[in-house]
């Protein structure tokens, strides 16, 4: 490297890390984040794939700070441009965003913000960004492009969006200025095609690493209804100081979800595509600002939210694929405490699915991603290890932290349990599905079951020593051995495969592994702290109450006023003038000015009762 390249790339560390300090309150970067600003401000095209709460929105907004001009920044969602928008100028730095919410008089007085160069940040939609941008002069001051979500660019990405094909205009109407695309989610065959789509000049390609240690995975058989219901209200109260997101497949199944959690005394919003905007934006608020613990939602909600205390994600439902099911837990833990993942699955959950993916535009791509998803549902090896691969990251030991590797599988002799199943199936000449099955082996009295004259063959009520639950189970892993078939083409009937033919005629064995359901009560000594060891509890709940009060007063979301993990920090130290305020981490300049009176007071006041009370 040239004494040249070396003082280049020494001022540009330099600078980048006195505007990390100076506006985000931070000492260091994450790995891989300094890397990237170098290759942006030395006029590279980069591809950048990191995990959810990775830190992928510092990489492009350091670099537009450093540089003249401004940064235009593609987002697909107003929730998200509102959110980076609101966060940014809470730390002080000039940003705005145009989109069809705003008014036409708010719009018109970004565009003379613009005009006038007072935006470091802009934040726009593709669409309106390829409208606008034919329109814009030849000399407009563009430091570089950041497109977020890059993956809905590629026809082989979990959401592909047409919109963004057209996004390689870019480089033919900017050539000059680097384009930063990123996503924290890709496969390797998506994030080649992104840099293809978008024609970008050699790119740097960065990929951190996928692993999110802090978020235990945890994969259960619906069990039922009742069952379900107990379990997500433990998880809950387990965390009565933080905030979950409950993922489900419809917006039927949120108000439903919803209305049972309502009925146990939780605090819970709903979010979905059915509601209108105001509504939507009522909830998203109120969970945001802490006034309700739960949110049950369809996947379209929580992008680019950077709400901290998230300590929990339920799937109600099986995933349509990897990697919306990552980026969605990836929501919760990003202050790197621990967190919880649980997902519920059933053999339903495929059926419904692959209707879906039948209808979908990209029929192939969308069953092979939802095959991926439920062999990952239905593994019996390390479940990170599964969600690493998936992305290419080598990993070659068991995570600990994972329901495989917590509890491995009891294996049991399941050859009568199969035995019983499959013969059902062939003396009702292959014309049911799960649900009868199981109405059959456990002896029910149902009218369609008794019309069909169920209740006349052999195997009616031969399991009935097995709860409906244990059979649903059995019977998911006989589809997983590969015993039965579902013929989606003939009213999802199961059907009796070569080997499992073998099976019922004694002529081949089959180990299962054993059902298990966790359903005892969670010990009151293993709620999860919300807060350090050496951060006392009470000045921490006094600071969270604070941190309320400024941000309805300023009308933005608590967590960028500082996050959960500052206040511990402020906790901790308990500083009492500007000057020990100003190095507290996350605490930059603009909030030192801002804030530094009404946190030091308090500390102050609390210190002073305390005394006062020993």
């Amino acid at each position: 490297m040239s004494t040249h390249s070396v003082e280049k790339k020494t001022h540009i560390d330099i600078n980048a890390l006195s505007l990390l300090k100076r506006f985000f309150g931070y000492d260091a970067f994450r790995p891989r984040q300094l890397d990237i600003i170098r290759s942006i401000c030395s006029g590279k095209d980069c591809v950048v794939l990191m995990p959810t709460g990775g830190g992928k929105s510092i990489c492009y907004q350091i670099p537009a700070l450093m540089q003249s001009g401004m940064a235009v920044v593609i987002s697909p969602l107003i929730a998200l441009m509102n959110d980076q928008v609101q966060a940014l100028q809470a730390n002080g730095i000039p940003a705005a965003a145009l989109h069809s919410n705003q008014s036409d008089a708010q719009n018109a007085n970004v565009i003379d913000a613009i005009r006038h160069g007072n935006i470091k940040l802009l934040y726009i939609s593709p669409e309106r960004l390829l409208i606008d941008m034919e329109h814009w002069p030849e000399n407009t001051n563009i430091s570089l492009f950041a497109i977020d979500e890059a993956h809905c660019i590629s026809q082989w990405g979990h959401d592909f969006r047409p919109e963004y094909t057209q996004l390689h205009k870019i480089k033919e109407r900017f050539p000059s200025v680097p384009v930063i695309a990123l996503t924290a989610t890709a496969d390797k065959l998506t994030r080649t095609d992104i840099a293809t789509q978008l024609r970008l000049k050699s790119p740097d390609i960065y990929i951190s690493s996928f692993d999110r240690p802090n978020i235990s995975l945890t994969v259960k058989q619906n069990p039922g209804k009742a069952l379900k219901i107990q379990a997500i209200c433990r998880l809950i109260e387990r965390y009565p100081d933080d905030s979950g997101i409950v993922y489900c497949i419809s917006r039927k199944a949120t108000e439903e979800m919803a209305l049972e959690l309502s009925i146990k005394g939780h605090k819970v919003a709903v979010y979905h595509a059915g509601l209108s905007p105001a509504k939507r934006d009522e909830a998203q608020r109120a969970f945001i600002q802490g006034d309700v613990q739960v949110i049950c939602a369809t996947i379209a909600f929580g992008m680019g939210i950077d709400k901290s205390n998230i300590r929990y994600v339920v799937h109600n439902n099986l995933p349509r694929n990897i990697e919306g099911y990552y980026q969605e837990i990836g929501r919760a833990g990003r202050d790197g405490l621990p967190a919880e993942a649980l997902m519920f699955y059933s053999i339903a959950d495929v059926i419904t699915l692959r209707s879906f993916a039948d209808e979908s535009g990209q029929q192939s791509i969308n069953l092979e991603k939802l095959e991926r998803m439920r062999e990952f549902a239905e593994a019996a090896v390390c479940r990170r290890r599964i969600l690493l691969s998936y992305f290419s990251e080598p990993c070659n030991s068991d995570c600990g932290n994972c329901d495989v590797c917590l509890q491995p599988p009891l294996r049991i002799d399941g050859t009568i349990i199969t035995q019983k199943a499959l013969s059902a199936i062939a003396r009702t000449q292959e014309k049911i599905g799960i649900s009868m099955l199981i109405d059959i082996l456990r002896g029910s009295n149902k009218s369609d079951l008794i019309s069909r004259g169920y209740d006349k063959i052999k195997t009616y009520a031969a399991g009935r020593d097995l709860s409906a639950v244990e059979w649903r189970a059995y019977i998911s892993q006989m589809l997983q051995l590969g015993l039965i078939e579902i013929a989606y083409d003939q009213n999802n009937h199961l059907t009796i495969t070569n080997q499992g033919r073998k099976v019922l005629s004694g002529q081949s064995n089959v180990t299962l592994a054993k059902f298990l359901f966790d359903n005892k009560p969670t010990p009151k000594q293993k709620k999860a702290p919300s807060t350090k060891a050496n951060a006392d509890a009470s000045l921490v709940s006094r600071l969270k109450a604070l941190r309320k009060d400024i941000a309805k007063i300023q009308g933005i979301a608590p967590y960028m006023v500082f996050s959960d993990k500052t206040l511990q920090e402020i906790a901790i130290h308990q500083p009492t003038d500007k000057s020990t305020f100003a190095e507290i981490y996350g605490v930059g300049e603009y909030k030192t000015e801002r804030y530094w009176e009404h946190f030091t007071r308090l500390i102050r006041l609390w210190k002073q009762n305390n005394i006062q009370g020993l």
